[in-house]
């Protein structure tokens, strides 16, 4: 016999399983035969169990594992009739995984499936049995177990499945491309007409019943579950890496290492679902307004965007899988270059439901077309705990699958830097929100001026509160100078960013390259009181069994950066932006009692940001081409942050707002420090602000505009989120996902794995104790 490792191994492949923070599934991490779900037989419809019995082992509740009757029948008809394995027998080599060898190797299999099958008899009853089986059999399409197989074909649970149904999934059985309806009906009809007459000979069906539904013709739902498929695609791809990492140091109980692709693990993440489809949703409502305007930009519309910048489109080239194909079948560099100018059809990325349309294009023009797609990213968290809500990467997984939010891919940040500098004044240099500040080209030596010009500088002194409303560049880089560049670079990390953004006067306008999970990161501390909290997505997980084997404790990655009287100041300051700044309005019509924000512009609108946050919730966009010279003209306000990222940010907090399920509430307030009682009824710092803005430049955040500057497009179809359910059964079942009182079990603790529950082949081969068990 095998061993208990070997055994194990092929056996039980399972898919690692993913849940939002409601038990929701958001997506599945597997290879090949690991695509499969595991259900137990009460969540088995009893049409599958019949009708299963019924077809492959009409004396299954009478046997012990082996039907000699009908092991004899076989040998003598040669099989004519059927083959006389039991469902046990079957189960066995389902979990040995034999393939069919010469006659003298397979005799030996079978033997070893029989006393796999008395094992698996003397210690599971009939109905484990039967859930182990359809839990373990292939339905073809690298589809395995019943669940997969249901949410597949039909698009619901296995305990939803209709009679007729039923008899398709188990109809299969016997031969999982022969009798599969999606590709070849007639065959699969015909099978399932057969199940159902067992199930009548059986009396698990009237006459009147199989008369009725031997005519109806087969109705699928088909819908391959793949890594699109599912919630949140761009951070589940960030998850699966992260994972990779996590449990590198984790052994199980055997000493290996857990693997995402084979041991069943159940993945709990904060993500929810809700907030999730609105940030999707908010994207896919803006950005088709703002790729139009980028295609009618001049040097876009001639093509002369890419004169200069050939070599990028040669080197996206040269890394495609067409490119790697053709070298691979041996064509040289100039024929593959050739078929790159020629035009085929394809489908290409466009603003639709869909999310793509059929055409006929150049390989090469492909690419550009596709490098000309503006991008956007969107994340949301809970300020105080850390707890990160919604994470969108870009505009659409299926074709783009590079991730904007994640730590490693940074941009420049532009004016959304700018709270940090202005906290840190307050916090060290003993500014305050009326603290007057000069509007004036800065001279940092060894003639390092900033601004670089003076277009921007009005030479006008206001308000320290003014200058952060209205973003004014020259205020900013005023304030540079009393902080000092390098008590700068140390202030960002201290407040829990970790890129080390350096000693360099041009940081006052946000000339370093920040993620936008960093960004978010570092205004933890204006919504949190003065603590730095580190966003987090994964809150426990377990094996294949229930049993914990990591639960993180997230409170250490809190710690105080701020003084909460300086957080509290910078929260009223920051309303001065969404009230009468750079978001002018945007607190007013979404109707929040206290809101604070910030806009963030590049120079010449590659980049647009903007953060915003309330007591409960915070948020941040980006908006942008993965190529930094693809972007609107530079003297279009409509590239800025107010206008070219705010929007989504507003569309997803009018969603949250109007969900009373989220519990996000417009009339919460921040927490006014005791220690502020009495100076802030005497100055706020909303009343410092001047009422009219001075004149921006480039670089410098102008002012809200709205969308009416952009002739929102109205008469296209509604895009949805690209998040959808792996089911679409609408009263699924849901996970319990309540946090267990119960401490985090540690592997390798004899105490702990007292408790752990058994898998299967521990349950068969295992040792029993006095008691029996």
């Amino acid at each position: 016999m095998p061993s208990l490792k070997k055994l194990e191994n092929p056996s039980i492949l399972q898919a690692t399983e993913v849940f939002a923070d409601d038990g929701t599934l958001m997506g599945k991490y597997y290879l090949e035969r690991g695509n499969r779900s595991n259900v137990e037989y009460k969540d088995i419809s009893k049409h599958v169990v019949d009708a299963l019995v019924a077809t492959e082992d009409e004396r299954f509740y009478n046997h012990s594992g082996i039907d000699f009757k009908s092991t004899l029948r076989a040998v003598m008809l040669f099989g004519r009739e059927g083959g006389g394995s039991t469902l046990t027998q079957q189960l066995a080599k389902a979990l040995l995984d034999h393939e069919r060898k010469s006659k003298a190797i397979r005799v030996i299999q079978k033997l070893k499936e029989w006393i796999i099958a008395v094992k698996l008899e003397r210690n599971f009853t009939k109905e484990e049995i039967i859930a182990l089986y359809l839990n373990a059999v292939p339905f073809g399409n690298n589809v395995y177990g019943i669940r997969n197989a249901s949410l597949t074909f039909f698009q619901k649970e296995p305990d939803r499945l209709k009679v007729e149904e039923a008899a398709v999934l188990v109809g299969m059985l016997k031969g999982n491309s022969l009798y599969n309806p999606q590709r070849n009906y007639k065959a699969a009809f015909d099978r399932r007409n057969v199940v159902l007459r067992q199930m009548v000979k059986n009396n698990k069906l009237t006459e009147i019943g199989f008369n009725k539904l031997k005519t109806q013709p087969i109705e699928t739902n088909f819908k391959k579950l793949d890594e699109n498929t599912g919630y949140a695609p761009y951070f589940r791809e960030i998850l699966r890496e992260d994972l990779k990492t996590i449990l590198k140091g984790i052994k199980k109980p055997d000493g290996d290492t857990y693997d995402i692709y084979d041991d069943g693990l159940k993945i709990y993440t904060t993500i929810n679902p809700r907030m999730q489809e609105y940030a999707e949703e908010a994207i896919a409502q803006w950005m088709p307004t703002m790729q139009k305007y980028l295609n009618a930009t001049g040097n876009i519309k001639n093509g002369k965007i890419w004169e200069g910048n050939e070599s990028k489109i040669q080197q996206a080239m040269k890394n495609s899988d067409r490119w790697t194909t053709m070298k691979d079948d041996g064509y040289s560099d100039e024929e593959i270059k050739r078929a790159f100018q020629k035009k085929v059809p394809m489908k290409v990325f466009a603003w639709n439901a869909k999310r793509e349309k059929d055409t006929i294009m150049s390989p090469y023009d492909s690419i550009k077309y596709h490098r000309q797609v503006m991008q956007a990213s969107f994340m949301a968290m809970d300020p105080v705990t850390g707890e990160i809500k919604a994470w969108v990467g870009g505009v659409s997984f299926k074709t783009f699958k590079y991730d904007h939010v994640n730590i490693k891919t940074q941009r420049q940040v532009g004016s959304s830097i700018k709270p940090f500098l202005y906290a840190q004044a307050m916090e060290e240099r003993g500014f305050a929100p009326e603290s007057p500040v000069e509007d004036i080209q800065q001279d940092f030596g060894s003639n390092r001026l900033v601004p670089a010009t003076t277009k921007s500088c009005t030479g006008r002194t206001m308000t320290m509160a003014s200058a952060l409303a209205f973003s004014k560049n020259c205020a900013s880089a005023y304030i540079m100078k009393q902080v000092t560049p390098k008590a700068f670079e140390d202030f960002v990390s201290r407040i829990g960013i970790p890129t080390d953004i350096g000693p360099h006067p041009a940081n006052a306008l946000g000339a370093c390259d920040l993620s936008l999970y960093e960004m978010l990161w570092g205004y933890t501390v204006f919504a949190g009181r003065g603590f730095s909290t580190k966003p987090w997505y994964i809150s426990r997980i377990e094996d294949r069994n229930g049993n914990v084997i990591i639960r993180f404790d997230y409170s250490v990655n809190r710690k105080e950066a701020l003084n909460d009287v300086t957080a509290y100041k910078m929260v009223r300051m920051m309303q001065g932006t969404v009230d009468i700044g750079t978001a002018a309005g945007l607190r007013s019509r979404l109707g929040a009692a206290e809101m604070g924000g910030k806009t963030g512009t590049t120079n010449d609108n590659s980049d647009a940001w903007y953060m915003g946050y309330t007591p409960q919730l915070l948020a941040g966009v980006w908006v942008g081409c993965d190529d930094r010279f693809i972007r609107l003209n530079k003297n279009d306000t409509r590239g800025y942050g107010g206008t070219a990222a705010r929007p989504i940010w507003e569309a997803f907090y009018k969603k949250v707002y109007a969900d009373k399920k989220l519990g996000i509430d417009r009339d919460a307030r921040f927490s006014k420090p005791e220690d502020l009682e009495l100076e802030m009824n005497s100055a706020d710092p909303l009343n410092l602000l001047d009422s009219i803005p001075p004149p921006a430049a480039e670089g410098e955040d102008q002012g809200v505009g709205n969308e009416s500057d952009f002739e929102i497009i109205k008469t296209r179809e509604y895009i949805g989120p690209e998040s959808k359910p792996v089911t679409d059964e609408k009263d699924k079942k849901q996970k319990d996902t309540t946090d267990n009182k119960e401490q985090a079990v540690k592997i390798g603790d004899p105490q702990a794995e007292e408790k752990k529950k058994k898998g299967i082949f521990n349950k068969i081969f295992g040792k029993k104790d006095k008691k029996g068990n």
